[in-house]
């Protein structure tokens, strides 16, 4: 027992026998053996969180520290802007890893799919739990790429505060703009934190300049770098006036100086330092009433006279209150600045009970969690990533899930870290835990102790409802406060090897929707195939992956399909009667409505009645008739494609006594269909934002292809030493795009791609288009 826990705990160094004696009583039944599986090849782990060096704190400290000295944070960023490598060096800094891991070598922490480490990107959004100085860090490392936004969403509705990672040679670039909305959206503090200061182009004004009009945030400079690309050595702390240089000769960047700035040392970067103090001083006071009290009070005369302290804690109120952004800049690939970053974190970030979440009140103190991810492992089954916002979980404990409204029992309970799991015997309000034994819950359920302290949570919240005169249903949107999963925008069959094969794919593939909110599978009912619809090319090429490596299925992909919808351009009336008898029962409908396209865009189909239709029939029949209109705008008379933007018009309904609502259904959704027919059809196709990054020597050729691809260039923004093209391109027209923009820019350029709407197809596209599907040559 003794030797498993040196291996998987502190690796050679000596543990007090009390320790351990502690470790083995509330472990005794967890095996260790199935904990160093889960270590990954190739790393050193040196300890649990509270066991650095020598320093072994409480046990209680560990597993439940005080709820003001934890913080819930995310990594997040546009891809390539260092998000996994800031992560790792925190991770080595704070003592949980002995080795520094590399994105490029393959062997990070939070990177530990197989995937993630052949492609070098983040996929999985991986949770880590590590100390730093007092405070419990629990880091989430979310993906850059567009593909895997709803990682992204679903992390950062549980987090506190965030840590928003910019490539200091790009500034802000197309995914941050699409990370910043969604934290706005769930209004989480962020930092700033300017990488790659040392890479050739890195310009610190010119970040924070794209930050201030970009993102139309207000930079708060606390750092101001020492030299930029090569001559990068250093930063200045503009709070405390102080210089930190790294150690040259220092390898792991543990080895800083800390000095404070001299007039006779260093005359030049006081001054700089000074006048960005004062600015600063300014700015917060600007924005924090308390702050700016002090200042004119006491020291109005001399700023430097203000305490580091005092603006700290200023700086942070401004923070929590997202009207201002910390700045802090460094290089976390050449180990310089991260641990001024984890001092930020604990500083400015704000602990759980700083966040205002308005639900917790109705619950009294009892859980209350929310289940934001789901993991499947084969021996363990599916892990469910939960936060604790109230109360606290138990190993053993039955909770009821709200959503589904069933009770589950959790059988153990963990604490995360990336691909390395530890057993703990509870886990208070404010941490992340990792569950396993919920067979059932599902990304953005909301879990609670029991079905009656459900119960009672939702009477309190109506009974406040009415008192300030809300809506009843506003108590159960603030208990099921879950995660948005956007529309899929690709399309393709999947097959596996043989009939026999089949129970096997569904059951990866159920596996992976649990896992996956984003990843739809449906079967289609004309062909009897199974479709996979997903966020992009790069996530249904993953998915098939992973069925492949964890699932052992070598199944086969169709071709992609693109998600065309369909509207009209004219107002069309049509007529239909339906006449059936059915046993002894008449069934006998009359119907005349009127199809037109609508001004605004709209989804789903608008529908109005006019004065001819009588009141009475329309309270029985009305649920009927939009049934049958919204299953006729399913399917379009062109492609089959969901009819959107247009408005349906009711002028005449005539329904014989004892008729069947279904019977009322199926006449209007004939009629919706035959005024479809009769209308001028439009095809619509999705159309993307694209912005490709690119040198000046491959613009030209990057330019052509576009064309080619019908791309729309709105604009050619010059970033640097590169060229950024902004437009809009077709999705159908990007099949392949990554491999055909590596191959003319010799792997030099990149590109990010976000939906962006809904455009009609011109004339000859669309003729091709329908001649394609129909099976006919193509018309030139």
């Amino acid at each position: 027992m003794l030797f498993n826990w040196r291996v998987l705990a502190v690796n050679h160094q000596r543990i007090s026998s009390l320790y351990i004696n502690n470790i083995c009583c509330y472990k005794r039944r967890t095996n260790l053996k199935r904990l160093k599986l889960h270590l990954p090849l190739g790393r050193n782990y040196s300890s649990l969180p509270g066991v650095i060096g020598n320093d072994i704190k409480s046990l209680h400290s560990i597993i439940s520290p005080p709820i003001a000295k934890i913080r819930n944070i995310g990594i997040m960023a546009h891809i390539d802007a260092g998000k996994t490598t800031t992560t790792e060096r925190i991770l080595y800094y704070s003592g949980y890893t002995r080795s520094l891991g590399d994105v490029d070598d393959g062997d990070t922490v939070t990177d530990f799919m197989a995937q993630e480490r052949e492609r070098g990107i983040t996929i999985q959004s991986a949770a880590v739990t590590c100390d730093w100085k007092g405070y419990r860090v629990n880091l989430i490392d979310t993906p850059g790429h567009v593909d895997f936004t709803l990682e992204v969403e679903r992390c950062l509705r549980v987090l506190d505060g965030a840590v928003a990672v910019f490539d200091a040679s790009a500034g802000v670039e197309a995914q941050t703009l699409t990370v910043w909305r969604q934290a706005d959206k769930h209004s989480i503090p962020r930092i700033c934190f300017l990488n790659k200061m040392d890479k050739t182009g890195a310009s610190f004004n010119y970040t924070v300049e794209s930050i201030r009009e970009k993102l139309k945030a207000k930079p708060l400079l606390l750092q101001l770098p020492i030299g930029e690309g090569k001559t990068f050595k250093g930063l200045v702390d503009v709070v405390s006036k102080e210089k930190l240089l790294w150690n040259p000769g220092s390898g792991d960047g543990k080895d800083f100086e800390r000095k404070p700035l001299l007039e006779l040392s260093d005359p030049e970067l006081l001054k700089e330092a000074t006048e960005a103090r004062n600015a600063l001083i300014e700015q917060v006071a600007d924005l924090d009433d308390e702050f700016a009290d002090l200042v004119l009070g006491e020291f109005s005369e001399n700023f430097d006279l203000l305490p580091a302290e005092k603006l700290q804690t200023a700086i942070h109120r401004v923070t929590v209150a997202q009207t201002a952004v910390p700045v802090l800049c460094g290089s976390a690939l050449k180990n310089k600045g991260i641990q001024p970053l984890l001092d930020a974190i604990t500083m400015y970030l704000p602990s759980p009970e700083e966040r205002n979440y308005e639900f917790l009140q109705w619950y009294k103190g009892d859980l209350c969690a929310l289940a934001f991810k789901v993991l499947h492992d084969k021996q363990r089954g599916p892990l469910v990533f939960m936060r604790i916002y109230s109360g606290t979980v138990k190993p053993q404990l039955a909770v009821h899930n709200i959503n589904g409204n069933y009770t589950e029992r959790i059988s153990r309970l963990l604490l995360p870290f990336a691909d390395q799991h530890i057993e703990i015997p509870s886990l208070t309000a404010g941490n992340i835990a990792l569950t396993v034994g919920l067979k059932h819950t599902a990304t953005g359920d909301t879990i609670v102790s029991s079905k009656s302290s459900a119960l009672a949570a939702a009477r309190r919240a109506e009974r406040e409802g009415e008192k300030k005169h809300r809506k009843n249903n506003e108590a159960e949107r603030l208990l099921l406060a879950g995660v948005e999963v956007p529309e899929p925008v690709f399309f393709c069959t999947i097959e596996p090897p043989s009939v026999a094969k089949q129970p096997d794919l569904d059951h990866a593939l159920k596996c992976l929707q649990r896992e996956d909110p984003s990843l739809k599978v449906k079967l289609d009912p004309d062909s009897g195939q199974t479709v996979l619809c997903g966020m992009g090319e790069l996530h249904i090429e993953i998915i098939h992956d992973r069925i492949k490596r964890e699932y052992g299925l070598e199944t086969y992909l169709g071709p992609l399909q693109v998600a065309y919808r369909e509207t009209i351009l004219n107002a069309v009336r049509a007529t239909d009667t339906l006449d059936r008898t059915l046993g002894d029962r008449r069934h006998l409908v009359t119907i005349e409505l009127e199809a037109r396209p609508t001004e605004t865009s709209s989804v789903m189909p608008v529908i109005e009645y006019t004065e001819d239709v009588s009141e009475d029939l329309l309270k029985t029949s009305q649920e009927a008739i939009e049934n049958g209109i919204h299953s006729a705008c399913l399917q379009g008379p062109l492609l089959g494609s969901p009819v959107q933007d247009i408005a349906i018009t009711l002028h005449s309904l005539v329904v014989h006594p004892g008729t069947s609502t279904t019977m009322i259904s199926a006449c209007v959704s004939r009629c919706v269909q035959k005024a479809l027919k009769k209308a001028d059809k439009q095809v619509l196709e999705p159309l993307m934002n694209l912005e490709v990054t690119v040198t000046r020597d491959y613009l030209s050729p990057v330019l052509a292809d576009l064309a080619q691809r019908r791309g729309n260039i709105q604009e050619i923004q010059t970033r640097q030493d590169n060229k950024v093209v902004v437009g809009f391109i077709p999705l159908a027209e990007i099949m392949g795009y990554s491999t055909v923009l590596r191959t003319i820019t010799s792997g030099s350029a990149t590109f990010t791609l976000e939906l962006s709407n809904y455009q009609a197809m011109n004339p000859q596209d669309q003729c091709a288009l329908l001649n394609r599907r129909s099976g006919l040559a193509k018309v030139f």
